[in-house]
């Protein structure tokens, strides 16, 4: 079996992780050196416990970690993961299956929503879900231009959103949304739409 490894989209580089700790950034002396204005000096580190693997993202960039399109603080890590640094993508590889996976509690189901509610999470995840990368979501003025519904109907939609996902107040609020509705898989690229009979 291979190594545990990262390797960097775009470039193609194949990193081996340390058996520790591999730190990542855009300094001269980590071990994954991702040369993006991105992505921090020291901006994370994934850590090896055994055979399992997890990233930490150090808090000193403003663009975050991301693991398969959610941004995280602390995630565990399977096979085939997708990590975004700043905007710089990484996909590891080599971790072996976990046959206790089953018992990991699964994702919270999600909320129960409205016709209109999940017309405003579509509209809302659209711009990033489509072909070109780290795109905002729509604003609220988007959303109603899109729905035909006033900006006013959206935030008071949205207000209900944030309650219902238990989005937090605080900076990037729509973006949390949609990446918690991403992640949940409430909303898909629109080839998807397209492409589905």
């Amino acid at each position: 079996m291979e190594a545990p490894h990262i390797q960097i989209s775009g470039s193609g580089q194949v990193v081996t992780l340390r058996p520790e700790v591999t730190t990542i950034g855009r300094g001269a002396r980590v071990d994954v050196r991702l040369d993006d204005p991105t992505v921090a000096l020291l901006h994370a580190e994934i850590v090896r416990r055994g055979p399992y693997a997890y990233v930490t993202d150090l808090g000193l960039s403003r663009n975050g970690t991301r693991v398969n399109g959610r941004r995280v603080t602390r995630c565990l890590l399977s096979d085939g993961d997708v990590l975004t640094f700043g905007a710089v993508r990484c996909q590891i590889c080599g971790l072996p299956p976990d046959e206790l996976a089953q018992e990991e509690p699964a994702r919270l189901s999600p909320p129960e929503l409205t016709r209109r509610e999940l017309d405003v999470i579509t509209a809302l995840c659209r711009p990033a879900l489509g072909s070109e990368a780290f795109v905002a979501p729509a604003t609220p003025r988007e959303i109603a231009a899109a729905l035909v519904v006033t900006e006013a109907a959206v935030k008071q939609h949205l207000l209900r959103l944030y309650a219902k996902f238990k989005i937090c107040e605080g900076q990037d609020r729509r973006i949390r949304l949609a990446n918690e509705v991403i992640a949940l898989g409430l909303a898909r690229p629109e080839a998807e739409f397209r492409g589905a009979p």
